[in-house]
């Protein structure tokens, strides 16, 4: 039961603390045009303005603010005391007097108060074994003629005396009424903080309690508060001494000096000076405990020749939370701890990756180039013909990547021009067209005789078109980004070791291209070499290459069009498979086959069409649009738009007032992964119930313009698709940051993760 409570107070302390701290961001965002001072300038309210209280009786309160210089607190409808405990009334607080002065920031004569402030609360009922009271204050205060802060609320627990007496004065610390040299120390001279630096990843944290006080083990917590990438990783806190706490039961305390490891995750780099921000709380044995505290050092880090990657935390009771590690990080860990096991789990993931959507769709244009060979084709053509495809992909992939982890600009983002787009489908009907016999594509005829004689010594003319083809598929039919491809990034941009990154872009393009090896091999065994067959089999590939067509025009036409595209080339596949002919008396079963094949495709293509007229936009549910016709559509929280990093930072904002938590999506018309996403799980109703519990924020990324890409290197993102969660307070949840396509069930799994953790 005492373990109990103390979890619930400790837990209310928390909430209030970050409430406060919540208000005061969101409002010096809003003043920080006016402010004369830079806003990583501003000191937090807690550390000027210092709050402390004791119980002189059982039937009053004191609350005191030691105020630092060159700021005021100032007396108006925002100071106020709520008493949080159960049973016990508060009366009229008695304010004393103040300094009257005109106010050049809020423009009216003020009642300031400068060095300390001391309020008397008197308490009207206090029920019989009350012997603590927890209050809430809530005051405002101002640094002189530069900014007010927002009013703030701040939290204190005041031990009340026996009923049998009462303290006998107050003494000059504000936390005690004991007076004299009894009086407790200030809490930066009762506990003091260092840190050292031992290596490049890690410090040594030593916290030293003096005589007669002492700290608990289960408040501490630690964060990097500048922007040296530094990011705690992993606090490794000692087993205290068990006290028997007459307020929370036995509890683990630190007396005298403790020293503490912290591990860090951090970029590399040159010596590097950290600051570290340590909240805490401690007694003084016997009778007052101080409220929740903290203190910052600042030290410096060693240089470190590789970054350490690997999942930050925050310190909790017994050690670090447990939060998931996304796989972007576990990987880019491996990568750096055990290079050789890394790059055979980067060709694993490649291999799995081929079977994806970003991926799956260069299988029509290889089998397109192989099946284009005709007579000529063999085994070994074949073969070689898929090497040298999968090799250009593999090296552009590659490139691509380093350059996009070394300068943040990811390549094949550049190559959704909807131009380029346009020209690259034009190549696709072309070919189509080709495999169909309406022409034969070769070079004109005085280039050919020029190159007859190299030509006939070597096949390296049509292996260089390969080798093209396999370049342009590359940078331009899939353009999401996954989660190895995310590690390799981090790496490369955080160590700047192109060679290590490059290796595990390398593997895992190897490894997406080995099914396209085993296919093209494959192709090359299966079709045949000449007769009505082979032109079947030709007409086949075309068909897939208009598919092809037709997938890649979905980035920059609208659905309706799509649909509309599908269904003719439905329609017309059936037709060709002779669906509207008269089968004669006699037809094998073969042509009864196509025929009757031929007839669904002539349906399909039907649906397609008419789902596109009655304004559908979903080639995949094609009577969706039918089907909601003159009744109301299922409908799922939409998603607020936010374009630039000033637009994020006001939706934050906004989220912080309405105590959210937010998600934003990176999107991209271009992005495949992305639209299987909007199509298949954000609309899932147990997704949509975890959504409506958060602010849903997406950046349209497809322009790729200067906002797109300031807005995803703020964040490090090189492309979509990609998803980022922030806490109440308007702070990015790293840790639970995902890349690439989720099922319902495991987007939904994860959701439940975030808005606990929020």
């Amino acid at each position: 039961m005492n373990n109990e409570k103390r979890r619930l107070t400790g837990g209310r302390r928390r909430a209030l603390a970050m409430s406060a701290l919540v208000v005061s961001v969101l409002s010096l965002l809003l003043t920080s045009a006016a402010l004369a001072i830079g806003f990583d300038e501003v000191r937090d309210y807690e550390e000027v303005f210092v709050i402390s209280g004791q119980a002189p009786a059982r039937d009053r309160l004191q609350v005191r603010w030691q105020i630092a210089e060159d700021y005021y607190l100032y007396n108006n409808k925002f100071l106020r005391f709520t008493v949080l405990t159960e049973g016990v009334l508060a009366g009229e607080p008695r304010v004393p007097p103040g300094d009257l002065s005109f106010d050049e920031l809020l423009g009216e004569e003020v009642e300031k108060y400068h060095g300390e402030l001391v309020v008397d609360l008197p308490l009207q009922t206090v029920p019989p074994g009350v012997d603590t009271v927890e209050l809430l204050v809530r005051s405002q205060g101002c640094l002189e003629n530069v900014l007010c802060y927002p009013p703030t609320d701040q939290p204190l627990t005041m031990r009340l005396p026996t009923a049998a007496g009462s303290f006998d004065g107050l003494g000059e610390n504000p936390l005690s009424g004991l007076g004299g040299a009894d009086a407790p120390l200030p809490p930066e001279q009762a506990f003091i903080y260092e840190s050292i630096g031992m290596d490049e990843a890690s410090a040594l944290v030593r916290f030293t309690a003096q005589p007669g006080y002492y700290l608990y083990r289960d408040q501490f917590q630690f964060e990097v508060i500048d922007d040296s990438g530094f990011e705690v990783l992993d606090v490794d806190l000692p087993a205290g001494v068990i006290k028997d706490d007459p307020e929370f039961g036995p509890v683990q305390v630190y007396y005298g000096q403790v020293e503490i490891p912290l591990r860090f995750s951090r970029p590399a780099g040159a010596a590097t000076e950290v600051t570290l921000r340590a909240e805490f709380q401690g007694c003084r044995d016997g009778d007052i405990c101080y409220p929740p505290m903290s203190q910052t050092a600042s030290f410096t880090m060693p240089a470190a020749d590789q970054p350490v990657a690997g999942q930050p935390v925050d310190a909790a009771p017994g050690g670090a939370t447990a939060v998931p590690q996304s796989e972007q990080d576990r990987l880019a860990w491996l990568l750096t701890e055990s290079p050789t096991r890394a790059i055979i789990a980067f060709f694993i993931a490649g291999l799995l990756l081929a079977f994806t959507p970003c991926v799956f769709p260069m299988v029509p244009i290889l089998s397109g180039i192989v099946a284009g060979q005709g007579e000529k084709l063999t085994t070994l053509r074949a073969f070689w013909l898929s090497l040298v495809y999968v090799l250009a992909m593999a090296v552009t992939y590659t490139v691509a990547g380093v350059l996009a982890g070394l300068f943040g600009q990811n390549l094949q983002a550049l190559f959704q021009d909807p131009w380029i787009i346009s020209a690259f489908v034009l190549i696709f009907i072309l070919l189509a067209l080709s495999m169909f016999g309406f022409y034969e594509l070769q070079l004109p005829g005085r280039l050919q005789s020029r190159l007859a004689e190299a030509s006939n010594r070597q096949r390296g003319g049509q292996l260089g078109g390969v080798a093209v083809m396999g370049f342009l598929s590359a940078l331009i039919v899939g353009p999401c980004v996954a989660p190895p491809l995310m590690a390799a990034l981090i790496v490369i941009g955080a160590s700047g070791d192109a060679v290590l990154g490059g290796a595990a872009l390398f593997a895992l393009s190897m490894g997406m291209g080995v099914p396209l090896i085993i296919f093209g091999v494959s192709a090359g065994k299966l079709i045949p070499k000449a007769g009505a067959w082979m032109e079947a089999v030709k007409a086949a590939f075309g068909v897939g290459l208009l598919a092809l067509a037709i997938w890649m025009l979905e980035r920059i036409l609208s659905g309706g069009v799509i649909m509309l595209l599908w269904g003719v080339l439905a329609v017309s596949c059936g037709i060709y498979l002779g669906a509207l002919e008269r089968i004669e008396a006699g037809a094998s079963g073969w042509k009864r086959l196509w025929k009757s094949l031929g007839f669904v495709l002539i349906v399909i293509g039907t649906l397609e069409i008419l789902g596109a007229a009655a304004g559908g936009d979903n080639w995949l549910r094609p009577l969706e649009s039918v089907r909601q016709t003159g009744a109301a559509a299922t409908s799922h929280a939409a998603f607020k738009r936010v374009k630039s990093l000033d637009d994020l930072e006001q939706a934050l904002a906004g989220g912080t007032s309405a105590g959210r938590g937010a998600m934003l999506d990176f999107y991209a018309d271009w992005c495949v992964e992305c639209k299987r996403m909007e199509r298949n799980t954000f609309p899932h109703p147990e997704v949509q119930a975890f959504l409506s519990q958060m602010q849903m924020l997406q950046s349209d990324v497809t322009a790729h313009d200067d906002r797109d890409r300031e807005l995803m290197k703020a964040f490090g993102i090189i492309g979509p698709p990609a998803i980022l969660f922030f806490d109440r307070s308007g702070r990015e949840m790293k840790p639970y940051r995902l890349v690439g396509y989720f099922t319902p069930e495991e987007f939904s799994a994860h959701l439940a993760q975030v808005v606990a953790a929020q």
